[in-house]
């Protein structure tokens, strides 16, 4: 597939196209509070930090989105047990005050529904390494969401991020495609993403009846969604795969 790489600094009227892109994620990922916060503010606010990709028609079939922050900061100085939503907070807290970045996360990679399984995930991998480097960083880190790993929801994480085939790279598709990009698997975060919400939510989010207390297998969740009937709420604690990737 002929792509056109850019991002929406070079091109911001592209915003409204990029936004609307049809993707595949489940519901109550997108429900996650802090990504509710921060996830709209990246294309607002860093805009060079968002490629997207263009087919010969000029549709957008991919995006990525990243952030930088300073892992060196105060404080800091480990990839954080709360991944994804706890990296957010660091980029905009740092954005807010004016603490000068020395890293980047990834924090999505995107692909349209009927451009999945073309390779478009690892070449937009690339462009937010390459983007990273061109501004002047020296390592990009991913809080990953292992793509399989909802097939194996009651295996911890971190037997799973750890599995590897017998040529050495890991079992996870998408974990794969992170280190054959030449990333490493640093640590598991544990509680990288947390959603939490009334039992109608949950309800209408997934069409399941969440009217049984314990552990509810969801699909499309990588560990099971903790019901809690008598209180009338669920929690879905995420785990994630920080990887490290050198430039």
């Amino acid at each position: 597939m002929e792509l056109r790489v850019s991002s929406l600094a070079e091109r911001p009227d592209m915003l409204d196209r990029v936004a609307g892109m049809a993707n595949t994620w489940p519901k109550f990922v997108i429900n996650d509070p802090v990504g509710d916060a921060y996830y709209p503010q990246i294309a607002a606010e860093l805009p060079q930090y968002v490629q997207f990709a263009e087919d010969e028609t000029g549709e957008v079939v991919a995006h990525a989105h990243s952030v930088p922050f300073a892992l060196a900061a105060e404080g800091r100085g480990e990839l954080p047990a709360r991944g994804w939503d706890e990296v957010l907070l660091w980029a905009f807290a740092d954005l807010r005050h004016g603490v000068r970045p020395d890293t980047v996360s990834a924090i999505s990679v995107t692909v349209a529904p009927h451009a999945q399984g073309l390779g478009l995930s690892g070449r937009m991998l690339t462009a937010m390494r390459d983007n990273a480097r061109a501004l002047g960083f020296n390592e990009v880190v991913a809080p990953v969401r292992p793509s399989a790993k909802h097939l194996e929801p009651r295996t911890s994480m971190e037997e799973y991020a750890r599995r590897v085939r017998p040529d050495g790279l890991p079992h996870d598709p998408w974990l794969r495609v992170h280190a054959r990009a030449g990333a490493t698997v640093h640590s598991v975060a544990p509680a990288s993403m947390a959603v939490a919400a009334s039992l109608h939510d949950w309800r209408r989010w997934t069409g399941l009846p969440f009217d049984t207390a314990g552990d509810i297998e969801v699909p499309g969740a990588l560990v099971p969604v903790r019901c809690e009937p008598e209180h009338g709420f669920a929690v879905y604690v995420e785990p994630n795969v920080w990887m490290r990737h050198r430039l």
